[in-house]
């Protein structure tokens, strides 16, 4: 009779009258998975965008002409005593964009008096005189005003990089149509009227530039600064009936793609001798795709020139109420554009959402989407994207997006026929065998997205997204 050896257990040797597992995994034949990888994420946000075809790499967005001048986020450097607007940030006014004197705005910017506030101060009195622009530097203020009825409504919550009063510069009589009160501690800069008019005197072409903004057309343009068509309604006989043409943006944004590439590379050795049952080429190239979609997924995000977050309109960014983000806030979110086709949050946001709504006793809608049951509010579909960043004070954004060409809404660009394509708009070539027999493929893809009008997309900032203490 064979005796077989299990080996040594506690010491002693143990003597098996059977062949042993180890010994027969010598013979067999393992069952084995396809390479895993942790960081693939759900990518939703490629899934829903409509792709369109960019010829040429370039996509053109045309639009009416607008006479409203564009707004921006006034950034600010350093902290404490030293805190101050970032060179040329006062160009993000309105009344200053498209003004470039480094010199002249370093004066205004120079003459920005800095003002702590506590939580609940008065900042200013509806019905007061305006005596210049705030600039939030930091902290949250709110608008409270009265209502026709006698009670305290509340308008609108600003937030850091945003500002109020900044007509006042202009306009000598303008009074406070709200109260603004500090929602939190913060710090404001005041540039005043009369120090504005103090550089202005000193600054001609600061003089030209402000005599041009006064001078654009404000009546001959809708309630989205688009300039009107003219037309007659309701009336009778034989009327007078205007003569009309929809003028176009003389110079339109365009969109150029973007580019996402690496090169991967394999030993000959390996793909000739260990190439079988699965192919060791094709899953090195597989992991490296979804590693660059994920990549493209965050730029489309993110992406200073192109991505969704930096390039909302500053007039669709707005501020949660109280932090944490309630069903109001998803409504006030919601209202601001029609046909909205989808929100988007981090998953920890969406987890937060989940907690105000239960804590209210509200049910939250679930749909199916794409074979999946996914949460929604209103019928509209909140889908997790772990591509929005998360502050260090635990807050985050949501988007919510209106999609596709033939409704005005946010489009995914790329291009098809690439030379080796494996994928739309993503391609893979064999760049050849170095001396070392180490074979290369260059991996590329080509995108961006664009917003065809501004209120195709809308952002509620700084949402409060850490549990609230019991």
């Amino acid at each position: 009779m064979a005796v077989g050896t299990g080996g040594d257990v506690g010491g002693e040797q143990v003597v098996l009258s059977s062949l042993g597992t180890s010994a027969a995994r010598l013979l067999a034949s393992v069952s084995k998975s396809r390479p895993q990888m942790e960081g693939i994420s759900s990518r939703w946000l490629l899934r829903m965008l409509p792709w369109v075809e960019a010829g040429g790499g370039v996509y053109r967005v045309n639009r009416r002409l607008s006479y409203l001048v564009g707004q921006g986020r006034v950034g600010f450097v350093g902290d404490g005593a030293g805190l101050r607007v970032v060179p040329g940030g006062l160009g993000e006014l309105s009344l200053l964009r498209g003004f470039d004197d480094v010199g002249v705005l370093g004066a205004l910017e120079g003459r920005c008096a800095r003002r702590e506030f506590r939580a609940g101060e008065v900042l200013a009195e509806q019905g007061a005189v305006a005596d210049g622009v705030h600039l939030i530097a930091r902290g949250r203020v709110k608008q409270v005003g009265v209502g026709r009825y006698g009670d305290e409504v509340a308008g609108a919550v600003l937030a850091e990089g945003e500002r109020f009063g900044e007509e006042a510069l202009l306009d000598g009589e303008m009074r406070w149509g709200w109260t603004v009160a500090a929602a939190s501690a913060g710090t404001l800069l005041t540039l005043s009227r009369n120090d504005f008019d103090a550089v202005l005197a000193t600054a001609p072409g600061l003089e030209d530039h402000v005599r041009r903004f006064a001078s654009l057309p404000r009546q001959a343009q809708n309630r989205h600064g688009e300039a009107e068509i003219a037309m007659t309604a309701g009336h009778r006989g034989e009327a007078r009936i205007p003569g009309a043409f929809v003028d176009y943006q003389l110079t339109p944004r365009e969109y150029e793609l973007s580019v996402a590439q690496t090169v991967v590379r394999i030993h000959t050795r390996v793909s000739d001798l260990y190439n079988g049952p699965m192919d060791q080429a094709r899953e090195q190239i597989r992991l490296t795709i979804e590693a660059l979609r994920e990549r493209q997924e965050y730029e489309l995000v993110n992406n200073r020139d192109f991505g969704l977050l930096p390039n909302a309109d500053f007039r669709q960014r707005i501020q949660t109420h109280s932090g944490p983000p309630t069903p109001d806030d998803l409504d006030e979110l919601l209202c601001r554009r029609r046909g909205t086709k989808l929100f988007l949050a981090h998953p920890r946001t969406i987890a937060a959402i989940g907690r105000e709504l239960n804590s209210r006793g509200i049910l939250p809608d679930v749909i199916e989407l794409d074979g999946q049951q996914v949460t929604a509010w209103r019928g509209v579909p909140i889908l997790p994207c772990d591509k929005i960043p998360i502050g260090r004070d635990n807050t985050s954004s949501i988007l919510a997006m209106r999609t596709g060409e033939d409704h005005q809404g946010v489009i995914g660009l790329h291009q098809t026929g690439l030379p080796g394509e494996y994928e739309p708009g993503l391609s893979v070539r064999c760049t050849g065998v170095s001396d070392r027999a180490i074979a290369s493929y260059l991996v590329t893809a080509y995108y961006s997205a664009a917003i065809l009008v501004p209120n195709a997309l809308g952002v509620l900032e700084n949402v409060q997204i850490a549990r609230r203490r019991d």
